[in-house]
């Protein structure tokens, strides 16, 4: 099956959050408990298209943070499932309580941890910084790295291939 045929079953995105939405690097401040993250603007965006496209788009992290929970309010994302070690379990979890499919599903990770929901899901997709060996469980790697623009870059391809991108730039281009 090819990637036009892929994503024309699409329903929902389902995204890393360390390694994907941010470059991965976690900073502690010396003066509280709190974890610092930074998210792109433009993944953001992309989110907000996806949504707009009428796609589900959330969050399947194996770490938890008040970062995460902010930008998942923030962004309106239709799920939060974070602090699940065992992603497979969770998938499956997030599967029915989202009444979807596997094959309904674009995934994007970045580890080995994410393997199990990359060879289950209906697209998969890796970041340009990602370990050289999770090309074998996916259908493309981004040219961008995690944290850089890699889930934007993801989105736009499958609006495309779902044949939405044009008529959501009119809003912008007319």
């Amino acid at each position: 099956m090819n990637l036009k045929e892929k994503a024309s079953k699409i329903k929902a995105i389902v995204l890393d959050i360390d390694g994907v939405l941010t470059n991965g690097l976690i900073g502690y401040s010396g003066f509280s408990d709190h974890e610092m993250k930074f998210f792109h603007v433009r993944d953001g965006h992309g989110i907000k298209l996806a949504r707009r496209a009428g796609l589900k788009v959330g969050v399947l992290s194996g770490r938890t943070a008040e970062a995460n929970r902010k930008r998942a309010v923030e962004l309106e994302f239709d799920f939060l499932y974070e602090g699940k070690k065992d992603k497979k379990a969770a998938f499956e979890i997030l599967l029915r309580e989202q009444k979807l499919k596997a094959e309904e599903c674009l995934y994007i990770g970045d580890d080995v941890v994410d393997i199990p929901i990359m060879r289950q899901a209906g697209i998969s997709a890796t970041v340009a910084d990602a370990p050289g060996y999770m090309d074998a469980y996916c259908d493309f790697r981004t040219k961008l790295r995690g944290g850089e623009g890699a889930v934007r870059e993801v989105i736009e391809i499958l609006l495309k291939e779902k044949g939405q991108w044009d008529s959501l730039m009119e809003k912008y281009l007319s």
